[in-house]
């Protein structure tokens, strides 16, 4: 064959070739999707439920109703919420972890079950591996806190008490191994004194008997009980955190009363089954980020006593990592258990 006939000939395959590949690729790009794929796609098609570990009323049942309301309309469908309480919130985490992995069960959950309780229970379930964050919400501090009939009316008044009759008064938690009982131990450890710990299944159940006058004590996140201080019900004598906050900003931290070392503070974050689709986790990320961004929510979560969070979920998987260290650490150190 002819130089020239054989190069036009070589033109023609390369062409055909090339062609027949364009067409194919558009093919498979028109060609139906996967029934998985095309459920993922199309997720949600039913309502969502968030699990809440907490009891209704609590600063975790609060921040779940934010985002369910806020993240319902652009995902078309309700979120709705299932409170959970109990066993310093790993009921919920647990029922959550063992769900299916379709996006449709989601948790509400603070450090207390992520990062604190697999450290005092023997938990049928792993947190860091069998649940996964679609994103961290906001940080919050504790604030010490009596009713506001209490004969307590400041921080001095209510150390000289605990130290005047050791074991006598007693201090509330949401639970055994919630972050409100590790506040409590690190108060103690800090000021070199002993209360009685008084365990229930919320916040809201233990404000009850906090004005009811049958507990003294809490140290609750913030979040739980705002509310209750800026209504005159309860009186705020201190806050956790190193620097005090925007809402109570006539409040002293403890560090500033001179008592070192029981810093803590409450992370919640919003999480999906491990193995839950790549496609619809990116969904409900990118609706839980753009909820959270919202001016309204900023504000409300500001005005819980929190800091909105500016962390990317991959900075939030490395900060619960960082956490979970560091509590296995404390309360190793701490000698904590769970009587």
């Amino acid at each position: 064959m002819p130089s020239v006939a054989k190069r036009h000939f070589a033109r023609l395959r390369t062409f055909s070739v090339s062609t027949a590949f364009a067409f194919t690729s558009a093919a498979l790009l028109l060609a139906p999707l996967p029934a998985q794929a095309q459920a993922q796609a199309a997720f949600p098609t039913k309502p969502i439920r968030i699990n809440v570990g907490a009891s209704a009323g609590g600063g975790t049942d609060i921040i779940a109703r934010l985002f369910a309301e806020k993240m319902g309309g652009p995902l078309g469908q309700p979120l709705v919420i299932d409170n959970k309480p109990g066993a310093a919130n790993t009921i919920a985490a647990d029922l959550t972890a063992k769900a299916p992995a379709d996006g449709y069960t989601l948790l509400m959950a603070t450090n207390s079950a992520q990062v604190i309780a697999p450290h005092l229970m023997k938990l049928g379930f792993d947190p860091l591996t069998q649940l996964t964050p679609v994103g961290m919400v906001v940080t919050v501090p504790h604030v010490l806190l009596v009713s506001a009939d209490s004969p307590y009316r400041s921080f001095n008044d209510l150390l000289a008490a605990i130290k005047s009759k050791p074991d006598a008064l007693r201090y509330a938690s949401s639970g055994m191994g919630s972050v409100q009982h590790i506040a409590g131990e690190l108060f103690m450890a800090a000021t070199s004194t002993k209360l009685i710990h008084i365990p229930y299944k919320g916040s809201s159940q233990a404000h009850q008997d906090i004005l009811g006058g049958q507990v003294e004590l809490m140290l609750d996140t913030t979040s739980s009980a705002i509310n209750l201080i800026k209504s005159g019900k309860f009186r705020a004598l201190a806050v956790t955190t190193p620097n005090r906050t925007g809402e109570l900003p006539d409040v002293p931290t403890l560090a500033e009363l001179g008592v070192k070392g029981a810093e803590m503070s409450t992370w919640y974050a919003l999480y999906v089954p491990a193995k839950t689709p790549p496609l619809v986790l990116a969904r409900l990320s990118s609706e839980f980020s753009k909820a959270l961004a919202l001016p309204e929510v900023q504000s409300k979560l500001k005005g819980l006593g929190g800091e909105p969070s500016m962390l990317t979920r991959e900075q939030f998987i490395k900060l619960q990592a960082s956490d979970d260290q560091r509590f296995a650490a404390l309360i190793k150190e701490r000698n904590i258990k769970l009587d």
